[in-house]
């Protein structure tokens, strides 16, 4: 079964960091562009970061833009810096072909998804 498995969520004080993970389950990830989504209780499912399946193009939510940064070699990870309250949030990774596209923040174009991993700020 195809799936994608997130992981580096945890308890973190204000201006931490965290780095999360996205690792796939019998499939690579090669052709794939892989979003990173989260989404806190009571709000809706935002998009934060989204790379191509080249590495070669990144997106990222203006919320984030200098605080985030996605990498990928067989994996995709997401770096998060500078941890706010705010960040509070299950965070989803998913996948859809090839590029992430003008709409990448919209979570319904992506076909694959991870089970997610919570990230609480807090002190």
């Amino acid at each position: 079964q195809l799936k994608l498995v997130e992981s580096g969520g945890g308890l973190v004080q204000p201006g931490g960091s965290l780095r999360l993970s996205c690792a796939p389950s019998a499939f690579t990830l090669d052709y794939y562009a892989i979003g990173w989504f989260r989404q806190a209780p009571g709000k809706e499912r935002e998009g934060v970061a989204c790379i191509s399946y080249t590495g070669g193009s990144t997106h990222y939510a203006d919320s984030v833009k200098d605080r985030f940064t996605v990498i990928r070699d067989n994996a995709v990870y997401l770096q998060i810096n500078s941890l706010k309250p705010e960040d509070t949030a299950v965070y989803f990774c998913a996948a859809r072909w090839n590029l992430c596209g003008d709409n990448w923040s919209d979570w319904h174009d992506f076909r694959l998804w991870g089970q997610g991993t919570q990230v609480t700020v807090s002190s």
